[in-house]
């Protein structure tokens, strides 16, 4: 199983991209930037997106993806996000008035896009690939997925805040290999973050000091400009875990 790292900005400028992960070509975790930089011909062969929650910087890419590739598909693209997720997209993005409604067109029996909903806990099983839905505490509903070959995970929180249950869950993982976490926001933003539902260094050394597996610690969504002040910090508070921040591009193998 091959994980390529679309996008893993926190925000926009220059090269910088919102998350998206692409799992063998089929699969994508979350729709944000990284997805445009694909040819539309890598658009089509995406089959399923997970999504994590509503926010655009995860999500903005879903409905010009559907759209884009959608003279090559023959079938609907299947999405997968919690209830209130699904619920909020047809009523906020794809409600007619920003974009059309592509769960219902061209027709409701041939739409563009499926939706699927899952819970916190629930494993999609695509091929020998499973993709379940972790714990996560942020503004609005979200989870985080453990993406797992059968060989080794590689678990991506998407955006939140300390979440017991998230390290718990983490803590259940035996095939553990990778986390790729967020850390939007440097400790003196504290109560920003605390209000958003995002993570610092310091909170991240909490979540850290209670995961009793070993993993490859990477560092995703840093608030844009800031990302060497906020890897100094997150360096300066799990420097055990010897974290480093994830590249645009990077592909992993499990």
């Amino acid at each position: 199983m091959q994980v390529k790292i679309l996008g893993c900005s926190g925000g926009i400028g220059g090269a910088r991209r919102t998350m998206s992960l692409l799992v063998d070509d089929e699969i994508a975790i979350d729709a944000g930037s990284g997805l445009g930089d694909l040819a539309l011909e890598q658009m089509a062969r995406i089959d399923h997106v997970f999504l994590t929650h509503t926010h655009l910087d995860h999500t903005g890419f879903l409905p010009l993806l559907a759209d884009a590739a959608a003279y090559l598909r023959q079938r609907p693209l299947e999405v997968h996000a919690q209830a209130q997720t699904i619920a909020a997209l047809r009523e906020h993005m794809l409600n007619g008035i920003l974009w059309p409604d592509y769960s219902v067109k061209p027709s409701r029996e041939n739409p563009y896009l499926r939706f699927h909903p899952l819970t916190v806990g629930q494993a999609v099983a695509l091929g020998e690939r499973r993709i379940t839905a972790l714990p996560a505490l942020h503004a609005v509903p979200g989870v985080g997925y453990r993406i797992d070959s059968g060989a080794a995970s590689f678990v991506y929180s998407g955006d939140t805040t300390l979440c017991p249950a998230f390290w718990e869950a983490l803590n259940a993982i035996d095939n553990l290999a990778c986390l790729m976490i967020e850390a939007t926001f440097l400790n003196a933003n504290r109560h920003v973050a605390a209000e958003s539902g995002h993570m610092t260094a310091e909170l991240l050394a909490q979540g850290l000091a209670t995961l009793r597996r070993p993993v490859q610690l990477l560092i995703a969504h840093m608030e844009s400009g800031r990302e060497q002040e906020s890897m100094a910090e997150v360096l300066a508070a799990a420097e055990k875990w010897q974290p480093r921040a994830v590249l645009q591009g990077e592909t992993f193998v499990l």
